[in-house]
């Protein structure tokens, strides 16, 4: 957080600690502040007279309710305050399960600016072939907004093209790799529109690989969250979007050093990430990262004037209230099923472990099943599926994987016999 933020941050806390002691000081009945009043001037009214008396219980009656105004107003101001340094929608997400830990408007459809790039980088770094030339070309110079001042006919690789899109937001960068990709803007869109989807973003369109605005353009703070985590998935993009300085060699009009724009990383303990963004029409937005003990969160706040400040605030607040549970253990998790007859059993594990982001208290709405047959048919190999294990979160599956055999187990002379009684 910026010394700024912080004061800011700290001036609102202070008042909104403050006010609820003020407001039932001023809120005290009208009745025992009078009395109060009235008790004063008892003494003075015996020797000045009742009009004296009368005009002290006037002076404190204008005092009670001056006092009751200045309340209301401090209320107001703090409330106003709040708002500002607020966010129009905002969330937080664990990044390897995507499990959105808090939201607030996240569903709310937003312009997000250069925020868009997440998406472009990642649907980039899907396709592939980051070691590919890329000749820049004339629709890419010029571009408005942030640029790395391309020129046409310059030589950069599609790698190089991504540092300068998510270090220096640059929409030349955009452009040139859309066109690249796919040809044209509109077919990158559509690109960028199913790669969303298939992150579980259900109420976000893009229609331009920058965040310029444009008309129906828009995502909402949960599914940029969820966008943002599986990028942070994959290790490209982690390692870029953590980068705060880049050379890119000469490629025809001299080397560059690139240097990352998100303060974030330097002013947050654990910051490996993410995107900042502004336009007049989306104000500050910033999609932000930080693993502490084990656990990597990514928020998002759309909107929000103190974007650093903010963010620094919801990142702070997820770290204290989570923890990664472990919920599988896959090197102690071993079973011994029937196999065959004679008492003998097959070994069967499950190949990966897992774990979950818990607040306190939230065990007890984890749920595992498992899924094994009563007795296994021989022969059985080594490696073959055997049955299912899930896990729940109030009753919603978080994770399933196959139940394998760790060993063969070979049918023998007196299993065939057996089958051959058995089916006699």
């Amino acid at each position: 957080m910026t010394e700024g933020g912080a004061r800011r941050a700290a001036a609102v806390c202070l008042l909104a600690l403050f006010l609820p002691f003020a407001a039932a000081s001023f809120a005290l009945p009208r009745a025992a502040f009078m009395a109060e009043a009235s008790a004063e001037t008892t003494g003075a009214s015996e020797t000045l007279g009742a009009e004296a008396a009368s005009a002290t219980e006037a002076a404190a009656e204008t005092a009670w309710m001056e006092a009751g105004a200045a309340t209301e107003a401090a209320t107001e101001a703090a409330a106003e305050t709040a708002e500002a340094a607020a966010s129009r929608g905002e969330a937080v997400a664990e990044v390897t399960t995507g499990r959105i830990l808090y939201e607030r408007n996240g569903g709310r459809r937003l312009p997000m600016a250069s925020t868009t790039k997440v998406v472009t980088a990642l649907a980039v770094i899907a396709r592939g072939g980051l070691d590919e030339t890329v000749v820049i070309p004339r629709e890419a110079v010029g571009v408005e907004g942030s640029s790395v001042y391309l020129r046409e006919g310059e030589r950069w690789t599609v790698l190089d093209l991504l540092y300068g899109l998510l270090l220096r937001s640059g929409n030349d960068c955009a452009v040139a790799l859309a066109l690249h990709c796919d040809g044209s803007l509109d077919a990158f869109a559509e690109r960028m529109n199913a790669l969303a989807l298939a992150c579980g973003a259900e109420d976000s369109r893009f229609v331009n690989p920058h965040g310029l605005p444009a008309a129906g353009h828009y995502t909402t703070a949960r599914d940029l969250c969820r966008i943002a985590a599986c990028a942070l998935r994959d290790e490209t993009f982690r390692s870029i979007a953590s980068c705060r300085t880049h050379r890119v060699p000469d490629g025809g009009a001299g080397a560059r050093v690139l240097h990352n724009k998100n303060k974030f990383l330097l002013d947050y303990e654990g910051a490996d990430g993410v995107k900042t963004g502004y336009t007049k029409e989306a104000g500050r937005c910033l999609v932000a990262s930080a693993t502490r003990g084990g656990m990597r969160a990514v928020s998002v706040v759309l909107g929000c004037p103190d974007m650093y400040g903010h963010s620094a605030a919801l990142l702070d607040a997820a770290f204290a209230r989570y923890r990664m549970r472990p919920l599988l253990r896959a090197e102690s998790y071993v079973r011994a099923v029937p196999a065959g007859s004679g008492g003998r059993t097959c070994r069967c594990a499950c190949a990966h472990s897992f774990s979950y982001p818990l607040a306190e208290g939230e065990e007890g709405l984890v749920r595992v099943a498992e899924e094994l047959p009563a007795c296994l048919p021989l022969p059985v190999r080594a490696g073959q599926p055997v049955g299912n294990l899930q896990i729940f979160f109030e009753n919603q599956l978080i994770f399933s994987q196959k139940i394998v055999s760790i060993e063969s187990v070979k049918k023998g002379f007196l299993d065939a016999l057996r089958e051959i009684a058995e089916n006699y």
